[in-house]
């Protein structure tokens, strides 16, 4: 009787579709994927993209709530940023499971101002 289970399992199971990082064009194992709001929340924003928790922390310590809302809500608009551009190069030859620290940018840093965090 078990077997005809099984059998009856294995006729409807599909696994489930695999998850792409739409930046680096990496599968995103389960444990990676972090929701972006393309619009910060807290300035209105709604639309999440599902992206590598490394490529989603980049983001983040490039770019402030500001520039992410006016410049950067899009993923073409992420793509042509130099830094990210450089960024994107450099993790797309690593494995799908790769997680390294990230540092806020000089550029990010220079300002003097605090990272508007709330």
């Amino acid at each position: 009787m078990a077997r005809k289970h099984r059998e009856k399992i294995a006729a409807w199971y599909r696994p489930p579709e695999e998850v792409v990082c739409p930046l680096c064009s990496r599968p995103i194992p389960e444990d990676q994927r972090d929701e972006h709001h393309m619009v910060p929340k807290s300035r209105g924003g709604r639309e999440t993209q599902t992206l590598h928790r490394i490529c989603h922390r980049q983001i983040h310590a490039l770019f402030s709530e500001a520039e992410l809302e006016t410049s950067y809500s899009s993923v073409e608009a992420l793509l042509a940023h130099p830094d990210m551009a450089k960024f994107i190069r450099w993790v797309s030859t690593k494995p799908p499971g790769f997680f390294d620290g990230t540092r806020r940018s000089n550029r990010r840093r220079e300002t003097g101002k605090p990272a508007a965090r709330w």
